[in-house]
């Protein structure tokens, strides 16, 4: 690839052509965000690059997607449209240019920045789908110069083709996750619509009756969980997905996760185990939704385990780190398919006949992991079975202590 250096255009424009050729290749909205706050920070040689997402219901932005490394962006402060630069630009749908900071007075609204960025100069511009605004790129410190004209029609471009880009990722995502649920309503409403016809029938015995019921109850509870599943996965997908960050003790909170799978996992005779070592387990994070990681693990290891069978639950810490692993003694994922446990919709072809999910649940524990910075893997052994462990920063502080400040300036 050609050096995009001043003066060198027709690299520019070379540049700007394969990255749009790239990005209309994107069905994946984050990924299709990092790769444009990547390319935006590159066509205009500048230092950093961010986008900010509105939220409709509340009215205000904050980072979907940026340049800084290993950063998330789940819960940081919100960025008010009224009072801001880029709400500013959202609203009236028009670019905004500051080449000095420093001498800027605040005309447009006050610039938002993250911690420990210095901004001199900076460039923010409206993204919309189909005239709708939904969010802002800003562009920012520009090197050696200021931004220029043509920086103007080169980004003004880009806008408008990343905008179309995220309309049809938008698209895709709506479409396959519709064609996924009507597929899977298929088969309980089918139950519920039989179990209705023979509750109509006067010589059904008391013990056929009650039967149906459980069918009936079983189909509801069904139902329930595979509508839950798409809509944590869609929030997550739209960025709408905020973290509450509380101190607890993860201990506790695995004990009250066991205890209340206890009674699936007699249904099969297999055994629950806790293993938290000696020492106190303090985490950071959002409980609830490391809960619900916690209870879906454990749901997938009695769900897959043999009758009999042995679930260890384990947990350890560093002083950064803290870990846990539940591991079940059920059979082994074949290695070919390991890679792809997370993805959406996927399901292990021997597992298909003993799940009635849609291959959305480690999706979305991933997601769950992600948004705290932390990771989460699996292993899977011939006589042994699977582990998933995840492991998660002790401490979220460097979030909570509002990494988005406002840029007081001389104005």
């Amino acid at each position: 690839m050609a050096e995009l250096t001043p003066g060198n255009e027709l690299a520019r424009y070379k540049h700007f052509v394969d990255v749009m050729v790239q990005l209309a290749s994107i069905l994946n909205t984050d990924e299709l965000l990092i790769e444009t706050v990547q390319a935006a920070a590159e066509l205009c040689r500048a230092e950093q690059a961010w986008i900010l997402w509105l939220d409709d219901q509340e009215q205000v932005l904050h980072i979907k997607a940026s340049t800084l490394i290993g950063t998330s962006y789940a819960h940081e402060p919100d960025i008010p449209l009224e009072s801001s630069l880029p709400g500013w630009v959202l609203m009236y749908h028009k670019p905004v240019v500051i080449n000095s900071a420093v001498n800027y007075d605040h005309s447009y609204g006050k610039i938002f920045y993250p911690e420990g960025v210095k901004i001199e100069s900076i460039f923010s511009l409206p993204i919309a789908t189909k005239d709708k605004s939904i969010g802002v790129l800003e562009i920012i410190n520009k090197r050696g110069n200021d931004f220029n004209g043509q920086d103007e029609e080169i980004m003004a471009s880009f806008a408008r083709q990343v905008s179309n880009y995220i309309y049809k990722t938008h698209l895709f995502l709506q479409s396959d996750l519709v064609s996924e649920l009507v597929h899977e309503l298929r088969n309980p409403l089918a139950s519920l619509n039989t179990a209705i016809q023979l509750l109509q029938r006067s010589d059904l015995s008391e013990a056929k009756r009650n039967h149906i019921f459980e069918m009936i109850n079983a189909e509801f509870h069904r139902l329930s969980d595979l509508t839950t599943s798409l809509l944590d996965y869609a929030r997550f997908e739209s960025g709408k997905v905020r973290l509450n960050l509380t101190t607890f003790d993860l201990t506790k909170l695995l004990s009250e996760s066991m205890e209340f799978m206890q009674m699936q996992a007699d249904g099969k005779d297999i055994k629950i185990s806790l293993d938290t070592g000696d020492s106190d387990l303090i985490l950071t994070a959002d409980r609830d939704k490391i809960k619900q990681v916690v209870l879906n693990l454990l749901n997938n290891a009695i769900k897959y385990n043999n009758p009999g069978g042995r679930v260890t639950i384990t947990a350890r810490h560093s002083p950064t780190e803290l870990s846990f692993s539940i591991q079940d003694t059920g059979q082994v994922i074949q290695a070919e398919y390991i890679p792809h446990l997370f993805d959406r919709f996927f399901r292990a072809p021997e597992t298909e006949k003993q799940s009635t999910g849609i291959g959305l649940g480690l999706t979305v524990c991933k997601q769950i992991i992600e948004a705290h910075k932390g990771k989460i893997e699996v292993t899977s052994l011939a006589g042994k079975g699977s582990t998933f462990t995840v492991s998660l920063p002790v401490s979220q502080e460097f979030h909570t202590k509002g990494l988005i400040n406002i840029l007081n300036t001389p104005g």
